[in-house]
């Protein structure tokens, strides 16, 4: 007699005696994550090694909380470590393209900004003051008068030469120039070309003489106006040292411990005293005209001569506790590394270090990023930076566009800074897979992997957290407590989720919505908690919206458009069941499978292969069958068979080899002549031995069968053959439990191709004697008579 499981192995379910409270109103909420043990320990411990390389890449499939645990577990750890570096960018003297980075401890960043700012300020005003003092023009006048002194006296001495040779010294706006004298008198160029060829070549030989001497009493002029200049500008240094030396020093003085603050303060000061005439105004009149005439430049505002000494701050952490936590959804190539902005003048795009803007990388150095991994795949260069970054330890801004040559403008190179940055990547199994095959250095630069489970097991522990869970959604999000018949509806649906009576869902997110959607029936229905009432009115309720696929296909079964028996008896015809996965939503589809059979060698054909309908694993499981007739009827004869396949009216394509068994049962119908029972639905695989083996949504499959059976009629004598290795798969729904409990359903777990053989087709399946032959009234016994005069009519006898 065939095994039958009872109604108590249907479902494990759970009721209020499994735990000690009435409602959620007395739990205190969930702390921490579920049943994720081995994640937990891998993501903790990666979070405590500091270093390179040992970022951390979390994956699973989503909605298992991998974000949320990230986020708070690595804000927790990081409350506790010191709060990084500002930094600051600042121009660079010697090379102004490169503006230089300068790093301070929390919150002196900005205080250096406002110091120089204050110092740059100090500088205007002190030194627009003290040159314009009296001492300071007296000084200047009393120098320029000994140069201008000097100056007359070679002037002096060149006018002496020029008329001890007859000549005339004239000096104008264009410079000095010498004139002939004859007969003391000047000769203009008219004049000149009147004169006596004789009295010309004594001015030629002359005009030699005078302009050697000129030329070195130029020399000497020429020397003598540079050392004027050295000399005011020495001066105009002293006296500008004097104005804002102290001021520098006291400046230097604050950040003595920072060498490359200090560095850059010295360069300001010999900047502004090497071009102290910036910080004067000049008055220029005469460009009103000009500007009046081109509104474009008299709108054009003055230049800032202070711009080069102002600070960019990029990262301010003063307001910083501990380290930083950054967590992006839209991790761009600029958004990471930060950017160099353009204005655009006239056409032309200028840009400068002010405009420098800080990226995500600038905002977590020191600290934790957490990005998702199919958003930073997704956006162009983001990936490429992320491992530069991880790679070099450095946050280095090339702009793309002058990468890719998109744009022609003058570029800047800032100094990079230095990174220390913990990357969290979140993703799914595919992505890390794709990561791994396609960047040979991706298991370097991500040596921690913290891989979440879909499910977790079904012990008292966890049953009891999801209840905590509960408890911390109603404190979120304010909604009413849920008593403890509410919380065992929502256990017994994470166990259907997870489709196994041992196992409850880690998928969180769908727990969530399922609790959302329960808290607002009850406050339609006006209860003043949450009910099992309320829970599972709202898994009805979330099915029927997502179910119109299935009720099409449900009235086309019920008018017999899709032809299906669930009574009677046929030969080579049995019901298969398959699951159609809609993504939210899956459910159970019966249909029929036939087979024929006839002589020929072309052996199984299976016909959805041949019209391209079949997946890999439909086809591995039809080539099985071809193993099993082999095995166990070609021992002493070989196989003269031709066998076609089908399952009918599908036209949407199949995969899977859970129907390979309910295959070669149809094949075994037809080819032994023996009809099968309609009133029984089959799943499981099968291999080359002939042992059943386990599939997927047994669940949806049973209930497929069952609503179209109870749709029909129940004759008490339909149900479903299941492997045994399923029976701890099932979760079925209170209505089929229920159907099996009053004995008008049947579930019926087999381990052998026998054993579904017996059942099937009412007829013993047979066993093999001493001399290999099975009985002949057996169904494998018909089998092999079949096969037998199939190879005799092939061979012609």
């Amino acid at each position: 007699m065939q095994r039958e499981l009872s109604y108590t192995e249907l479902k494990n379910g759970c009721s209020a005696d499994d735990f000690s409270f009435r409602s959620t109103a007395e739990l205190e909420p969930l702390e921490g994550i579920i049943g994720q043990d081995r994640a937990v320990k891998a993501f903790d411990f990666g979070l405590h090694v500091k270093i390179k390389g040992y970022n951390i890449y979390m994956s699973g499939p989503s909605g298992t909380g991998k974000t949320t645990y990230a986020k708070a577990s690595t804000e927790r750890l990081a409350a506790t470590e010191e709060v990084p570096l500002d930094w600051c960018y600042v121009y660079n003297f010697q090379n102004p393209r490169s503006p230089l980075a300068l790093s301070f401890p929390a919150g002196e960043g900005r205080k250096f900004r406002d110091d120089m700012n204050e110092l740059v300020q100090l500088f205007q005003t002190e030194l627009q003051k003290v040159f314009r003092t009296e001492d300071y023009e007296k000084q200047k006048t009393e120098l320029l008068r000994g140069f201008d002194e000097k100056r007359d006296a070679l002037m002096d001495q060149m006018s002496k030469e020029a008329a001890e040779n007859d000549f005339q010294v004239k000096t104008t706006n264009s410079g000095i120039y010498f004139m002939p004298v004859v007969d003391g008198k000047p000769v203009g160029e008219e004049e000149y070309d009147d004169l006596a060829e004789d009295v010309k070549d004594v001015i030629e030989k002359n005009s030699q003489i005078v302009q050697e001497k000129a030329s070195a009493i130029m020399r000497d002029i020429r020397e003598l106006d540079k050392e004027s200049k050295r000399c005011v500008d020495q001066l105009d240094y002293k006296v500008g040292m004097f104005a804002i030396g102290h001021h520098v020093s006291a400046v230097q003085e604050k950040y003595e411990q920072n060498e490359k603050a200090v560095a850059y303060i010295n360069a300001v000061k010999e900047d502004v005293l090497e071009n102290i005439s910036q910080f004067f105004e000049d008055e220029d009149d005469g460009e009103e005209g000009l500007a009046s005439l081109l509104p474009m430049l008299s709108k054009k505002q003055p230049e800032d001569v202070t711009l080069k000494y102002k600070v960019n701050l990029i990262v301010d952490n003063s307001e910083t506790k501990g380290a930083p936590v950054v967590t992006t959804f839209n991790p761009t190539y600029y958004n990471l590394v930060g950017e160099v902005e353009y204005d655009s003048e006239f056409g032309n795009l200028t840009t400068d270090f002010m405009k420098i803007k800080s990226g995500l990388f600038h905002k977590a150095n020191g600290g934790y990023l957490i990005v998702q991994a199919q958003d930073i795949l997704s956006a162009p260069q983001a990936w490429e930076a992320l491992r530069r970054v991880i790679k070099t330890k450095e946050i280095n801004m090339d702009a793309i566009r002058e990468q890719l040559g998109t744009v022609v403008a003058p570029t800047l190179k800032p100094e990079p800074i230095p990174a220390n940055i913990k990357i969290i990547m979140i993703g799914s199994s595919y992505y890390y897979e794709l990561l791994s095959a396609y960047d040979e250095e991706f298991d370097k630069f991500f040596k921690i992997r913290a891989d979440f489970d879909y499910e977790m097991p079904r012990s008292q522990e966890n049953m009891l957290k999801i209840a905590q869970f509960i408890k911390g959604f109603t404190m979120r999000e304010k909604t009413m407590d849920f008593d403890v018949s509410a919380v065992c509806a929502v256990v017994e649906y994470s166990s259907r989720s997870a489709e196994r009576q041992n196992k409850l869902s880690t998928r969180f997110n769908h727990l969530a919505e399922i609790l959302g959607e329960a808290a607002a029936w009850a406050k339609l229905d006006g209860a003043e908690m949450v009910t099992a009432k309320h829970v599972q009115k709202t898994i009805v309720e979330k099915e029927d919206r997502l179910r119109l696929y299935e009720e099409k296909l449900d009235e086309m079964l019920e008018e017999n458009v899709i032809m299906i028996d669930v009574d009677g008896a046929e030969v080579g015809q049995i019901n298969g069941l398959a699951v159609l996965d809609m993504g939210s939503y899956a459910f159970g589809n019966p249909s029929r499978i036939t087979a024929t059979t006839y002589v020929g060698k072309s052996g199984i054909v299976n016909i959805e292969k041949e019209a391209r309908m079949s997946g890999q694993t439909h086809d591995k499981g039809v080539q099985i069958i071809t193993g099993y007739l082999g095995q166990t009827y070609a021992q002493k004869f070989p196989l003269s068979l031709s066998c076609r396949v089908c399952f009918e009216q599908n036209y949407n394509g199949i995969d899977g080899d859970s129907a390979s068994s309910t295959e070669l049962y149809c094949i075994l119908s037809s080819l032994a002549e023996l009809p099968i029972r309609q009133d029984l639905a089959v799943t499981g695989s099968v291999n080359q031995k002939g042992e059943i083996q386990a599939i997927g949504g047994v669940t949806y499959k049973i209930e497929g069968f069952f609503d179209l059976c109870k749709k029909r009629g129940l004759t008490g004598k339909q149900g479903v053959i299941i492997p045994v290795s399923n029976i701890r798969d099932l979760v079925l729904k209170d209505e089929v439990v229920e159907a099996v409990k009053e004995g008008v359903f049947h579930i019926y777990p087999i381990s052998t191709i026998d054993e579904g053989i017996a059942l099937l087709m009412s007829t013993p399946a047979g066993e093999k004697d001493e001399n290999g032959e099975y009985p002949p009234d057996s169904v494998h016994g018909k089998v092999m008579n079949k096969l037998k005069a199939f190879w005799k009519y092939a061979e012609g006898e």
